[in-house]
């Protein structure tokens, strides 16, 4: 690849290309993988682990110095004291990977001194590799990537994650989507964060948004879009989200319009948004209460 980009991130395409072979591997016969559960809806099988070795067994090899932060095996390998870390998803969309849906991804990042500077995001099913450097582009495959143009919310695509885990708020996401979905071309939930950044990156979608994500499922994408020209932050727009459990990226223009809806919904939002949002999502549950009453107990109208 003979592209503008840092020879570290040599090694991490060398690493994601391994765990996609691991993964590729093992779809071929998904009825054979070991699954298990870490809590409820929340998945991991024996290819994540095996993907997650690979990539570690690779960085450490070319970095034995450097500190891991990985989703299955946390802090428990490399220097942990070191200000270069990698951050790892062996495999992003593990419930579409066992459903056998062909959306899901690997993605590595590194960060120095809690900064993102170079990032892969591997797609193993398309072969697609979307590789950056900070500073240097952002880029899928051979050619670089750029953000949309798009300028109008109405005529975009947003992307997002559907709440799935115990003690979600449902209610609260519906309104979200609402304020979204009635001002914009469509909104999707692919079930790869770290994809549903590299695709904003791509200008395959013109922004994405999603509530409790963990720093693997985010640090490369997040880099991915800044250097194709886009912003990335949480609800609020602050640039410092990280380790937030909220993202929203987008290009410029659509980031700002997106800052505008989804602000009142962050955890770092003002005490009158809070209260106003609150007020909204206790409305939509006592709709929702009225409409069951009146349907029965059979889900047929009571008044038939």
């Amino acid at each position: 690849m003979s592209l503008n980009l840092h020879p570290m991130i040599n090694v991490a395409i060398k690493a994601a290309r391994a765990a996609g072979n691991i993964i590729n591997r093992a779809a071929l016969d998904i009825e054979s993988v070991r699954i298990s559960q870490k809590k409820a809806n929340d998945f991991v099988t024996e290819v994540d682990h095996a993907a997650e070795k690979a990539i570690i067994d690779t960085l450490l090899a070319a970095y034995p110095g450097h500190a891991i932060w990985a989703e299955e095996s946390g802090r428990e390998h490399g220097a942990q004291d070191s200000e270069f870390v990698w951050i790892i998803d062996p495999l992003d969309g593990t419930t579409n990977f066992i459903h056998g849906l062909p959306i899901y991804c690997v993605s590595i990042a590194l960060a120095v001194n809690g900064k993102v500077e170079q990032a892969v995001v591997y797609d193993p099913t398309r072969n697609d590799l979307f590789p950056a450097t900070k500073g240097r582009g952002a880029f899928l495959n051979d050619r670089r990537i750029r953000v949309s143009k798009r300028t109008e919310l109405k005529g975009c695509l947003i992307s997002t994650g559907f709440p799935f885990r115990e003690g979600d708020n449902f209610q609260e996401y519906l309104a979200m989507m609402g304020d979204v979905m009635q001002r914009t071309a469509g909104i999707r939930r692919p079930g790869a964060a770290a994809l549903d950044l590299a695709y904003v990156a791509a200008g395959y979608t013109d922004g994405f948004f999603e509530r409790g994500l963990q720093p693997w499922d985010v640090a490369a994408g997040s880099l991915l879009v800044t250097e194709a020209g886009g912003l990335v932050g949480n609800f609020t727009g602050e640039s410092e989200f990280l380790e937030q459990h909220e993202c929203l990226a987008g290009n410029p223009r659509v980031y700002g319009q997106l800052v505008g809806l989804l602000g009142k919904y962050s955890k770092f939002a003002s005490a009158g948004d809070k209260a106003a949002v609150r007020q909204a999502t206790q409305t939509m549950t006592r709709g929702d209460a009225a409409v069951a009453a009146a349907q029965g107990p059979d889900g047929a109208s009571a008044t038939q």
